[in-house]
């Protein structure tokens, strides 16, 4: 079946060159591997409490039910390489054979990953899981703004995964792959001028 277009070539290309480089890496590579992001998945289990505690019913009625989302309504949503990585560690087989085969899929105008169910992913793109809309940010925050201050400060610790003013985990996955053999447009730590500009600024190999 026809792919849905670059995006889903793009993303497809991705897992299975991930998934390729999975499979070669020896079993101390692999556990080496799972142990680089364990404090990336604790970050990610307090941000998921957080958000199912505060934001979890009136997100799912405005957004996932209404379809009236301005993230999940679009085609194609960003994903980093180490997105995808981070994901495919944790997802089952099961779980990775739903996203290829939603890949495959000529699908409708909503996100390629949005099923009935819900998201695909086991662990979802940082994009998607540090958004708020407006309309949620201030049904919640105005009441409460001590989750305001909760919230930019999870906001703050993300950074220290994704951001490279200094040694970040999303960079350095991509360079675990790279080195061994994998190359992918979603590299953006190695491929995108902005941030490359911001490693260069502060001297981050």
């Amino acid at each position: 079946m026809q792919l849905r277009g670059e995006y889903n070539t793009e993303q497809l290309q991705t897992i299975n060159a991930i998934l390729s480089c999975l499979n070669d890496l020896c079993s101390p590579e692999r556990e080496a591997l799972e142990d680089k992001i364990t404090s990336y998945l604790a970050f990610r289990r307090e941000v998921d409490r957080f958000l199912a505690k505060h934001f979890s019913g009136l997100c799912t009625h405005r957004c996932y039910h209404s379809g009236e989302s301005a993230c999940c309504s679009r085609e194609g949503i960003t994903t980093f390489f180490a997105d995808v990585v981070v994901n495919l560690l944790v997802s089952p087989r099961k779980a990775i054979e739903s996203l290829v085969s939603a890949l495959s899929e000529t699908g409708n105008e909503k996100c390629v990953y949005l099923s009935s169910e819900g998201c695909l992913w086991q662990v979802k793109p940082i994009v998607c899981e540090m958004f708020l809309c407006r309309h949620a940010r201030d049904t919640v925050f105005g009441k409460r703004p001590d989750l305001l201050e909760a919230w930019r400060e999870l906001r703050q610790r993300e950074k220290r995964f994704t951001w490279p003013t200094r040694p970040v985990l999303f960079d350095e996955l991509e360079t675990f792959f790279m080195e061994r053999g994998c190359h992918s447009s979603l590299m953006y730590f190695h491929n995108s001028p902005g941030l490359l500009r911001v490693k260069e600024t502060h001297n981050v190999p």
